[in-house]
């Protein structure tokens, strides 16, 4: 794998609305800066993904200086919010939230902030920041080394794929019942890092890796769900690639895609960075 580069950087302000692709990003214990520390919660407190709302696939964040957000969607002028106050100053205004089972402490944005992301979903719903990812939230202790957080991502800091082992995910695919959902694009699987130059599925064998200066460890595959079906540009749900990953990818009782990532030292990751396996 010695040509192998960092191909894409993806960050996703708030957990479920479309992404950014900046050229290079900060590499923090619980993640890339500024990805997913946003979420939107109902009024029971749990997160809202495109599990329940494939629409939010259409709805964007854009990261302001100093944390704050700038949302646009479709049909609604664009709203800034700020970060609000964190809950050491401001503990009236912490929030549990439950994340896939997980109690979590999060703050309330501000009320507009509310009102905007109810009236795009077309239900009650919550946006909430999570003011200290260095302490809210362990990761699953069964993968995970002492200390070790995450932000509002599915359960890892980080996810890499890559682009040879989407190729052939889309071979075998075409090959299928479902072939005219295919080729799909990489933004199914909302990654942060997507790495060019490999073999196709060469990622399953990955234990530690350096992305140019940060280095990873690999702390399990990543199990897909309906998210991968739907469409990122228009939010149409379809049959792949849940149906093709149950054919050839079902591991532990998982349908797998890409690797999650712990990164085990701060830095920054740049497009074109050297991919090099470790372990």
């Amino acid at each position: 794998m010695g040509n192998a580069t960092l191909h894409s950087i993806h960050v996703h302000p708030v957990k479920a609305l479309r992404g950014l692709s900046p050229r290079q990003a900060a590499v923090e214990p619980w993640g890339l800066a500024g990805d997913r520390r946003w979420a939107l919660v109902d009024l029971g407190g749990r997160v809202v993904t495109q599990r329940e709302q494939p629409r939010l696939a259409m709805a964007a964040a854009e990261l302001l200086p100093g944390g704050g957000l700038l949302l646009s969607a479709p049909g609604r002028a664009p709203l800034t919010v700020p970060v609000p106050e964190p809950a050491a100053a401001a503990p009236a205004a912490t929030v549990l939230i439950d994340i896939f089972g997980t109690k979590v402490e999060a703050v309330a944005a501000c009320a507009a902030a509310h009102d905007w992301c109810s009236a795009y979903v077309g239900a009650d719903v919550r946006l909430v920041h999570l003011d200290d990812p260095a302490t809210r939230r362990p990761i699953d202790p069964d993968h995970a080394l002492p200390g070790e957080t995450v932000s509002l991502a599915d359960g890892y800091p980080l996810l890499v794929t890559t682009l040879a082992s989407l190729d052939a995910l889309n071979s075998l695919l075409a090959q299928g019942e479902h072939a005219d959902e295919g080729p799909l694009p990489m933004n199914r699987f909302r990654p942060n890092l997507v790495v060019a130059g490999t073999e196709p599925w060469a990622e399953d064998h990955w234990s530690r890796i350096s992305v140019g200066e940060v280095v990873f460890r690999v702390a399990k595959p990543c199990g897909r769900c309906v998210v991968t079906t739907t469409d990122q540009d228009s939010a149409v749900r379809g049959r792949e690639p849940l149906h093709t990953l149950a054919r050839h990818r079902r591991r532990d009782g998982q349908l797998q895609f890409g690797q999650n990532l712990v990164p085990l030292g701060p830095g920054t990751v740049r497009v074109g960075d050297p991919v090099r396996v470790l372990t």
